[in-house]
């Protein structure tokens, strides 16, 4: 199976290079030349356009910023579907709003070409190690003929519907990562300023219901001041976007969410966009008059 992968970033990077170690033949495309060198070396094609890219492949798959750009490497001029291919499979890995993965489903079904939405949780870490969560929408002919990708750049593979059922599923997740990283981040804060040392409350919450990945890891990496992005604020804002819009077409009430999409806003808003969305914490210390800034 040849495949093509769109979108080099801190994700596509180290996913491509998870592809080609699989052995899979890999051709590429960025919108930046530099993006694409370091996989060139590893043995990777280069191809001059996503068209390019679909010109020679069974899979081609997308991980870029958001909807429109799917939409442009897709169904764009020179882009996926202009290459002709019928029966190919486009994968976008990417996160967006369920209804526009649908609307890019259709579209491309229209001209014969299978379509998966297949977003992904693990972050920058899981990304390198291979080790992602992978939430499929789409019929299970093309998953499962998707599916020996997939397992070179994750661990935990789910089949969960038709067409938008894996962003649903993404949403979902980061409704409980983006809530559950404001929650630990409020507790350490809460100890800190209550002249309890957090790193002995984390401790001890480690033991009990409290427990979660991100009280174990989140908060160590809280503890550390280890705000270096894995996965940036500005990332975890416009995923929560994409929660209130969905939750806004469906008229559902998400409280919790609409109160955490606020706090991602007002992290970008506070020049802590490009950093990771953990440091949410320093959001809570400015507010709180500690130390937040360092």
């Amino acid at each position: 199976m040849k495949i093509g992968f769109i979108g080099l970033g801190i994700m596509g990077r180290p996913m491509v290079l998870n592809l080609l170690h699989g052995g899979y033949p890999l051709t590429v495309w960025a919108r930046r030349a530099e993006s694409m060198q370091p996989l060139l070396d590893a043995g990777a094609d280069a191809a001059a356009s996503p068209a390019e890219v679909a010109e020679g492949v069974d899979v081609v798959i997308s991980m870029v910023a958001d909807a429109p750009d799917v939409e442009q490497v897709m169904l764009g001029e020179r882009g996926v579907a202009s290459a002709g291919r019928s029966g190919l499979i486009a994968v976008d890995m990417s996160t967006i709003r369920p209804a526009a993965a649908r609307d890019i489903g259709a579209r491309l079904l229209a001209q014969g070409i299978d379509f998966l939405d297949a977003p992904v949780s693990g972050g920058e870490v899981g990304a390198i190690a291979g080790t992602l969560s992978i939430m499929v929408g789409g019929t299970v002919t093309a998953f499962d003929r998707a599916r020996p990708a997939f397992a070179c750049m994750g661990r935990n593979i789910v089949h969960v519907g038709d067409s938008g059922a894996g962003q649903v599923a993404k949403a979902a997740n980061q409704i409980v990562t983006g809530v559950g990283v404001l929650t630990v981040a409020e507790a350490l804060n809460f100890a800190a300023r209550s002249g309890v040392d957090p790193a002995r409350v984390r401790e001890a919450l480690l033991g009990g219901f409290a427990y979660s990945k991100i009280l174990e890891n989140h908060g160590q990496r809280m503890l550390d001041r280890n705000f270096k992005p894995g996965f940036k604020s500005w990332m975890h804002q416009k995923d929560m976007n994409i929660v209130m819009q969905s939750a806004h077409e469906l008229g559902l009430c998400l409280p919790v969410s609409a109160a955490t999409a606020q706090m991602y806003n007002a992290m970008v808003g506070s020049g802590l966009g490009e950093e990771d969305s953990i440091a949410i914490l320093k959001l809570l210390e400015r507010l709180s008059g500690g130390e937040g800034g360092s």
